[in-house]
């Protein structure tokens, strides 16, 4: 499961994604709206925790813009108001859950837990293109009777083609996305596992492929073998 953190208390921020990461979560963070209103679009989270109070976009602002754009990304507000004015607000803008500052480590994680119960019917754990498909719990790649199990950066890069499949995607944007912001990966870290993907959909026979935009990034194109 993939956690987005958008808190713009640093400390605050970097002891949740600490606590996630201990209990088996990926975890990115990023510290302003702005940033967290891109990573949310990117469409590969699982879950959002949001601020409400936020440097550039506020947090319900984000919210908004996400429902608007039928992004439908469980999201829990995380806020140091508590008035039941105030959690009204937020629900109403579009979020599935609402915790007070300060809250228990115990309770933020029971309620992850209950939000993924609670969103488990609606999540796509299959993700297709032509004749591939990808199970994001077992990280395996599938082409007719023929699977190959993929190594974490090989599945959040598999992941995200697919999630923009037909779209053109830049070697920043990916690096960005799987990475993160703080990352020395630079772009021969993606064609390495460009490479690897592409060695893959060979084995498996896939008419799914991964072209080159040449100067600018990548794009999934997929058919289906006759």
């Amino acid at each position: 499961m993939r956690i987005l953190v958008v808190e713009d208390e640093k400390p605050l921020a970097d002891a949740l994604t600490e606590i996630l990461k201990q209990n088996h979560y990926y975890v990115d963070a990023v510290y302003h709206g702005s940033q967290g209103l891109e990573y949310a679009r990117s469409g590969i989270y699982d879950l959002i925790l949001l601020d409400i109070m936020l440097p550039g976009i506020d947090g319900l602002s984000i919210l908004k813009t996400l429902r608007k754009e039928h992004i439908t990304t469980p999201v829990i507000i995380l806020t140091a108001k508590s008035e039941v004015s105030d959690i009204i607000t937020g629900l109403d803008a579009g979020s599935d859950d609402y915790l007070a500052k300060p809250f228990s480590t115990g309770e933020l994680l029971a309620r992850i837990r209950a939000l993924s119960r609670r969103n488990a019917a609606y999540n796509e754990e299959v993700l297709s293109c032509g004749n591939l498909s990808f199970n994001k719990s077992t990280m395996e790649l599938c082409c007719g009777s023929d699977s190959l199990k993929l190594g974490l950066k090989e599945s959040q890069l598999m992941e995200l083609l697919l999630n923009n499949a037909g779209r053109i995607m830049p070697k920043n944007l990916l690096i960005e996305k799987i990475w993160g912001l703080d990352s020395d990966a630079e772009y021969n870290n993606i064609e390495v596992y460009i490479s690897f993907l592409r060695q893959k959909l060979a084995f498996l026979g896939a008419g799914t492929q991964i072209r080159t935009i040449r100067g600018v990034g990548y794009q999934l194109e997929g058919r289906n073998n006759d």
